[in-house]
């Protein structure tokens, strides 16, 4: 269906975890929602044929997508939860902050004062820091040398792009960064900040949140007002874990079995 399917791994990372081959992960019967959003689970733009069913990460973003005219809408959990079903157990030791700026994408640049957003990151957090820039922001030598300057700079892959050039790996080394740290964060709330969450990390969201070129403010604003209990330096950790659980659809999760069934890989070898 939808490449956007393949974006980061995703389809690679539930084949692992239903038994198939995670470099060749079968054609998913419907859209796979690939990031946390407030609407109905699909990015912004994304071309839907009516009646093919979506998988969302949550039974919130389900219900968000009926009332938006989207009735098949199935709650199976975030693909980052069942990578922590089968990946090898934490036992690293965890320093520092890894810090996830907001970033832009093909269709859209972010606009906003990195090296004063950077003065704001080094003054609150006691390091070490590393910075993971988005893949569109660590292409760009400029944006990119202007973290170097103030910290460990890395990127966990390209997302992929009609199925091409997708990092199968993508979730698997991002799992294994925020393991390598002890808090997440992020100027604007996001799958990474969830992520870092499920991984263990104590999260952050703070600094200023940037913007999208023609980006719906009304709905930015909104993430903060509806999320307060992530928002600011040092969030109640166990607030934030329940929410972000919540967020990523932990009480969803299927077993290998009814995962094939749901994504339609019942035949699949």
């Amino acid at each position: 269906m939808h490449h956007g399917n393949h974006f980061y791994g995703h389809a690679h990372v539930l084949a692992e975890y239903c038994g198939l081959d995670p470099a060749d992960p079968p054609r998913i019967d419907g859209y796979l929602q690939h990031g946390w959003n407030v609407v109905d689970g699909l990015g912004a733009g994304t071309p839907y044929a009516p009646g093919r069913p979506i998988f969302v990460w949550s039974e919130r973003t389900r219900r968000r997508a009926w009332s938006m005219g989207r009735p098949l809408a199935t709650v199976t959990g975030a693909p980052f939860l069942y990578l922590l079903k089968t990946a090898t157990p934490d036992a690293g030791v965890r320093e520092g902050t890894i810090w996830y700026p907001f970033h832009g994408w093909e269709g859209q640049e972010v606009d906003g004062d990195h090296r004063r957003l950077i003065d704001e990151i080094v003054a609150t957090e006691p390091g070490p820091i590393t910075f993971c820039l988005y893949w569109h922001e660590y292409r760009d030598a400029r944006v990119r040398a202007t973290y170097e300057k103030a910290g460990r700079v890395i990127c966990h892959g390209y997302r992929g792009y009609m199925r091409m050039q997708t990092d199968a790996r993508f979730l698997h080394k991002q799992l294994d960064e925020l393991r390598r740290h002890r808090r997440v964060a992020s100027n604007r709330l996001s799958s990474a900040v969830f992520y870092g969450v499920a991984a263990g990390c104590e999260p952050a969201v703070y600094g200023n949140p940037m913007h999208l070129a023609k980006e719906d403010t009304p709905t930015a604003e909104r993430i903060r007002r509806e999320w307060p209990e992530l928002h600011g330096v040092d969030p109640d950790p166990q607030a934030a874990r329940e929410t972000a659980m919540a967020e990523l659809g932990a009480g969803y999760l299927a077993s290998p079995a009814e995962l094939r069934a749901t994504l339609g890989w019942s035949t699949a070898a």
